[in-house]
Order: structure tokens, then sequence, then C-alpha cells
């Protein structure tokens, strides 16, 4: 019987079969590829460029219109489209992400950071560069690398490391097997991550006899891997004898949609909950088991509970060094770690004893396991919320402006966002400052409010993850928050939010520098030596004053609706206006970072970030006493 066969160049085939793809997870279908972001060149105009024109605009005529195969968006950077769509992702609980196109050279190599950012996180993305010529035609051709010793090696390949799948598709046939491929780790809870297939531009535009069966519809069942028997009586033996137990909820409680589950499980057991910068959120701030972020940028309360843990549980966490304060939290002598991850990698960390199972399916094993037969002791619940009530009153004393008509901090920026938001908007930060502040003191008030991408710490990623959240929860306010480090790095997709409509909310924080990196500084004995935006003196320590560079007016320029706001009053007011914006709008405030303000606490753990051994100068000195005092604390779990 003669195989039906559709004959379309490489780049239509590859669109049409990424239109096709769906996900499933408990009974509820979605679209795999819900879009295509790109910027073209003459690496993928004449291929995808054209696929992408074919089915990524809607047909005419219709009643009521028909919506294209592919939705596209154009990006102005290749980072930051890739940003996006991870963006979309996490909001979409890894079920749907979005692909990106670009030409080769630059193009391909500007994805890099975004690839990382999206491995590193587990994030889904498909990144689909230009590549040079497979059949070698002319050699080199523009923006070609040329490697003596390897013939075959392109600029792609700075793509291998960062990806959790790559491939090179070289002939039209080997796109079968390779789109399968990609579509297997996108969807897989253990592998995925950033996947690329580079396409050369001759390939791409090079037609073949599809057989039909490659376009149908496919779902990718997304796995709840249950607990093995044996390890979940493990787990049952390790708990009942624990005295001192505390969850440590990471983001794969996200990913798997186990909020519910935690819930219960901590109800049921009355052990406290404390979150790392992904996992914030999995208990809502109200209940009375959630005790705050731990690790440098944690709570007091979470902190000293870890210290005195004889029992920690991780569920879908990869225990950073921020959440482990560098391996100094857990001071126990007799700490023993049970770890429940869908990845047995993450299992096995600090030599626990692993669960290795979906976290939704885990827990609510480990309830059932249970069976009601634990619960913490009534004096360690009052100890935890007594701390959690002390640690609340530190955060109001942040957010609190006795004066409105004065220029706010940065705490107070985030108090009067508390007052503002809902459970309905999202938030999302990366880097600086923030993400110790937002960690410390933001009330998270639905399971996916707090959006804080801190395991590559991106600068650059909020604007254009932004316009990804939005487009995965339509409706919902969406905010960017910026400081004046960040926003330069990369605010190029404000003029895509402008383009499409996108009413995503900018807040730009303007503090003349890098102000974390300029306190970590201080901290090592650095000084603070070119972490501030500010004319260059005589010594080049730019101690001069503040640079004149106005990013209300660049947002302006790019279209965005600006509102200044030099008071805590003003703040209020254009907040409050933007919230309800049905365009993209952008609330500049310069916060006030004089020393005799008071700001958030400090850090209640250890970070360690080596300081120079010999130096001459004071400040590094007593840096580096305070440096071996702190390292004297790490230790192996073994």
């Amino acid at each position: 019987m003669k195989t039906s066969t559709t004959r379309l160049t490489v780049a239509q085939a590859l669109v049409r079969f990424l239109a096709n793809q769906y996900t499933e997870r408990d009974g509820a279908r979605q679209r795999l590829i819900g879009a295509t972001w790109g910027i073209f060149g003459h690496g993928n105009v004449a291929g995808l460029g054209q696929a992408l024109l074919q089915y990524g605009t809607a047909p005419s005529g219709g009643t009521p219109p028909t919506p294209p195969v592919m939705p596209f968006h154009q990006g102005r950077n290749e980072q930051a489209m890739v940003h996006a769509a991870v963006g979309y992702a996490r909001q979409s609980d890894r079920l749907s992400t979005h692909a990106v196109t670009t030409s080769i050279g630059p193009g391909a190599t500007n994805l890099v950071t975004g690839a990382a950012l999206a491995t590193i996180n587990h994030l889904p993305v498909l990144l689909l560069p230009g590549d040079v010529f497979a059949a070698r035609p002319a050699d080199p051709v523009l923006q070609q690398l040329e490697v003596p010793y390897a013939g075959d090696v392109s600029v792609n390949d700075c793509l291998r490391p960062v990806s959790k799948y790559f491939d090179r598709v070289e002939r039209p046939e080997q796109l079968i097997p390779a789109a399968l491929q990609a579509m297997r780790v996108l969807t897989d809870p253990v592998e995925t991550g950033a996947v690329t297939l580079a396409l050369p531009q001759d390939v791409q535009a090079e037609a073949y006899d599809w057989p039909d069966d490659f376009f149908r519809e496919r779902v990718w069942a997304v796995r709840r891997p249950e607990a093995d028997r044996e390890e979940l009586a493990a787990a049952v033996r390790e708990l009942k004898r624990a005295r001192r137990p505390l969850v440590v909820a990471g983001g794969g409680v996200h990913h798997s949609g186990a909020e519910g589950a935690l819930e219960d499980f901590v109800d049921a057991t009355g052990i406290p909950v404390a979150s790392t910068q992904a996992g914030k959120g999995s208990l809502l701030h109200d209940h009375p088991a959630d005790v705050g972020g731990i690790g440098h940028t944690g709570t007091a309360t979470a902190n000293e509970l870890a210290r005195t843990a004889d029992l920690v549980i991780g569920v879908g966490t990869r225990y950073t060094d921020f959440t482990t304060a560098s391996a100094t939290l857990f001071a126990n002598p007799d700490v023993r770690f049970l770890n429940l991850n869908v990845a047995a990698f993450d299992a096995h960390k600090l030599s626990a004893q692993p669960l290795v199972a979906d976290a939704r399916a885990g827990l609510a094993a480990l309830s059932g396991a249970l069976g009601g037969a634990y619960r913490a002791e009534p004096a360690y619940v009052a100890e935890y919320t007594e701390d959690k009530e002390r640690w609340e009153q530190r955060v109001d004393a942040c957010f609190a402006a006795e004066d409105e008509l004065v220029r706010p901090t940065q705490a107070q920026v985030l108090g009067v966002m508390d007052e503002l938001v809902t459970g309905d908007d999202i938030l999302i930060n990366a880097a600086g400052s923030l993400p110790g502040d937002l960690h410390k003191l933001w009330r998270a008030r639905s399971r996916d409010q707090y959006h804080v991408e801190y395991g590559y710490s991106c600068m650059g990623y909020e604007i254009p993850a932004s316009l990804g959240v939005a487009l995965a929860a339509p409706g919902r306010p969406v905010w960017a928050l910026v400081g004046d480090g960040t926003y330069l790095m990369l605010p190029t997709e404000i003029v895509t939010a402008v383009q499409e409509g996108i009413p995503v909310k900018v807040v730009i924080l303007q503090n003349h520098g890098y102000a974390s990196i300029g306190g970590l500084s201080a901290s090592v004995g650095a000084e603070g030596f070119a972490t501030q935006y500010r004319f260059a003196g005589e010594q080049g320590a730019y101690e001069g004053a503040p640079l004149p560079v106005d990013l209300a007016a660049n947002a302006a320029s790019l279209g965005m609706t600006v509102h200044r706001a030099k008071t805590v009053r003003d703040l209020r007011e254009a907040l409050a206006v933007a919230r309800d914006a049905t365009r993209p709008t952008c609330v500049y405030v310069e916060t006030e970072t004089a020393d005799t303000v008071s700001g958030p606490p400090p850090a209640q753990a250890w970070w360690d970030v080596p300081v120079a051994e010999t130096a001459e100068r004071s400040a590094a000195v007593k840096a580096r006493e305070e440096y071996d005092r702190r390292a004297a604390g790490r230790r192996r779990h073994l």
C-alpha cells in the first residue's frame, strides 16, 4: 500500500508539524507550541520566514475569521525572544511553550543566554536557529565561523552545552526523527529545558515528499511518576521519628501543580514550609504553616527553623547555594534529608533518603501512607507561629511610610504594591537587589503571583518575560519590576508590547547603579568599585554625580505610557493607574538609598563569595577575616 505524502519544504513541514503537537496531563489538553517568535535574516528568511508567512497569517474571507495555524510574534532581540517564550512556558506550568527562530551568526549566538536560563530552570523552549549551508556550495558564507580542525562546526554548536537536546538537520528526511525527539524532551518533566534544532539555510528551503502521518495530531502525555513502594516506606519511617521537620518547597511544586497536595500534607502534619525563590507561593502567605523564603535571601523564621531542623523534606528543589546558605544553613548535627523530586539526580542530593516521584503524586502518597499517624508537636507549632508573627511585624515596618511626601525606599515601593495587588496580579523579577527584598518581604496571594527567575538570575529577563506571561494569562495584570541596571540591559521588547497591544506594566526603580552587587562588593572588600552609574572621578572610581540618563523618557520613546512618581503618594496613584491601563504602561520612581533610611532586614544566612586571601586595603583584610569565620561553618552532609 502506497503511503500518502505531501510535498513541502523542510521549513513548511516543520511549522505544520509543530502546529499539531499537544500535551495532556490530568485530562487537560493544550497546544505544545503556542506560537513562534522570530527575527529574520539571510539564514532563515527564505525558509522559516516563508513558512511562517504561509502558516502564521490568518486566511482571509472566513466567517468567523480562521485563526493562523502558527501564530507569530516579531521580536527585537534574540535573547529577549527566548525570555518571552520561557515566561510563557513557566506561566503555562511547562505544558505549553513557544518556538524561537533566528538567522545564523549573531542571531543564533544571541540565543545562548536564554537557552542557559531555560535549561537551568527546567523550562521548555524550542530554538530554531538558521545554520550555514549543508551542501557547502560556497565556503565560507556570510557570518560563518571557520574552524580549521572541523568542517562541521558552526556557531550553533555553542548551544550544545546549554540545550537538553540538540540536532542539526542536514537532510530533509532527518527532520522526522529530530522533530519527534525534540517533542519528547520538551514534554519530559525530568529532562525538559532548551531544545535546539539547527536548520541549515539551504535545507530549510528544500522540498521533500513527507508522509502525511508526520503531520497527524500527536498528544504527548506529561507523566506523573508514582513513588516506589520501598522508598515511600522509608520516607514514612524518616518522618515518624522527626521532632523538628521542615519542608523546603521548590519550583517543582508549581511545575507539578502540587500546591493543593502540599497544603493537605501540612494541614495534616503541622510541618512548616519554607520556600525557595522558585517555590514561593507553594503555600499562600497567610497559611499558618508558611514561614517564608529560606536561605541567604530568606526570613529569620525559616532560617532559624532550618538551623535546628532534624529532618529537611525537600519537595521539588535543587538545593542551590542560596537555599543552603552555601552549605552552612542546616546546622543540626543530626539533621537528615528526605527529598521528593521527579528527578533522581536532585532526589539524592545531600545524601538524602530519595523519594523519586512527581511532587503532587508523591505528596499524596506520603499523606496516605502516614494515615494521620504523624503530627508536629504543639510546642514546635507554637514556636514557628510566634516567630512568623514577629517577622510579619518586621515586614510591616519595612513597608510603612510615615511621610507620604518623601521619596520611597525600594521596600516601600513593594509596600505600596502590597496594598494594591490581588491574587490576579503577577510580579516578574530576576536580578539585582529586588529578588532579596521580594523573597524576604513579598506576600504571595496566589500560586503563580510570584515569578522570580533565580536559577540563572538573568538581568534583562523581566520585560520580555512579562510579554510571555501576559500572553499565557490574558486579562491578568502583569508587572515587570526592574532596576535601572536591568532596564538598560534589555528594554527592546517594549516595542513588541506596544506593537501587539500587550498591556504589561513596567516599574523602573532608579537607584543609579547595581545596588545588589554594590552591597556585595562592600561586604567582600571591593568597596563598591564600579557598581554605581556615576561620572568617573579623578581616580577613576566613579564617585562623581549620577549620570543624566532619563529612563522614563527612554521608555516613552519606545511607545509606553509613562508615569513619573517622586513621592510615596505619587507612587500609589501611578501604580493604581497603571494597574487599570489597557496598553503598555511604565511607572518610573527614583528610590531613596541613603544609609539613614531603614531598608529591609539584612541577610539572615550566609552566601559564599570568596574574598581575596591577601590584600593591602583594610576593607579587604577585614572582609577576609569575616569570610574565614563564616566558611568554618560549612559542612558536608554525608
